[in-house]
């Protein structure tokens, strides 16, 4: 079982270029321990800016730093990341096109207990509402390193989300079929359509492989690029498929599901069921008992599933 957090495998990569690129500058507001960025910070202290809790300040400092030309990730609980400093994220980094990476840690319910001051339910949506900004949720830590590494490149704003807790691989490190803001098929079916992003994707690749013992074959789809959003690869799931089912640690207003279900109403008309978190508070507990109350496991996504190929059929 990993025992490597995707938080962990993003410090891991920023340490390895880091020596060769003195423009990447690492940030956080009070959450190295959190963000498991201690050990960049101890080994590159002049290319580590700490902030406090201030998340606003974090933003618009990483902005700033950005327009002189380094390469800035900036980290913070993504419940506090995508809402104290919207402004700014809309403002500093993607109006004004700043190459920003935005790293929100301890995302959807991983802070589980502390309820929902410090659940981030609504950040793809914030996110993605905004211009110029992608929204990256990736779906363990060999993608995760991937995605860091095409990120190290490139020069436009950012938001990345990852969980607090390590997730079971998807992929083995030495095949990782990553193609940059494209889903990856993880398999290939015609009577069920499963797109998924984040830690979603390996209960929905579980619902997968329960439904294909009854011989309900399902497309999974890891969509870690929700913006750009990946039309052509969707589409082509979808035409083949008689329903569809999303899968997200979010609300499902505003994110994946709805962004799949406007898709699907305006390109190929298709029964779709949004699989996330309520329009309400959510409960408490830890990420697998919050997954499980909502059916966001592997067996409750397949009893999803079941019930809405009963109801169309």
């Amino acid at each position: 079982m990993n025992k490597i957090p995707n938080r962990q495998a993003i410090c891991e990569v920023l340490m390895e270029h880091a020596a060769a690129d003195k423009d990447i500058i690492v940030m956080c507001s009070d959450s190295r321990g959190s963000a498991s960025l201690a050990p960049y910070a101890a080994a590159f202290p002049e290319q580590f800016v700490e902030t406090g809790i201030a998340e606003q300040n974090l933003v618009s400092i990483a902005a700033g730093l950005a327009s002189c030309g380094k390469k800035v990730f900036a980290a913070s609980p993504a419940c506090f990341l995508a809402s104290r400093s919207l402004e700014q994220s809309k403002v500093d980094v993607a109006y004004s096109h700043t190459n920003v990476t935005l790293i929100g840690i301890s995302g959807g319910v991983s802070y589980g207990a502390l309820g929902m001051t410090h659940h981030s339910a609504q950040d793809i949506a914030a996110m993605a509402s905004i211009p110029n900004m992608r929204v990256y949720l990736p779906s363990d830590r060999h993608q995760t390193r991937k995605l860091i590494e095409t990120l190290l490149l490139d020069t436009d704003p950012a938001y990345i989300r990852v969980g607090r807790n390590p997730v079971e691989d998807i992929y083995m490190e030495d095949n990782v079929p990553f193609a940059f803001n494209k889903a990856t098929v993880l398999s290939e079916g015609e009577d069920l359509t499963i797109i998924a992003c984040g830690e979603m994707v390996r209960p929905a690749l579980e619902a997968s492989n329960l439904l294909a013992g009854e011989g309900i074959t399902c497309s999974v789809l890891d969509m870690y690029c929700v913006k750009p959003f990946d039309t052509e690869t969707a589409l082509a799931a979808i035409r083949k498929s008689k329903a569809v089912i999303t899968v997200e640690e979010h609300t499902t207003i505003g994110g994946l599901g709805a962004m799949v279900s406007q898709l699907a109403a305006s390109r190929c008309p298709k029964f779709v069921r949004n699989l996330g978190l309520p329009d309400e508070p959510v409960v408490t507990g830890t990420s697998a008992q919050v997954f499980a109350h909502y059916g966001l496991i592997g067996e409750g996504i397949a009893a999803s599933a079941r019930d809405l190929l009963k109801k169309i059929s």
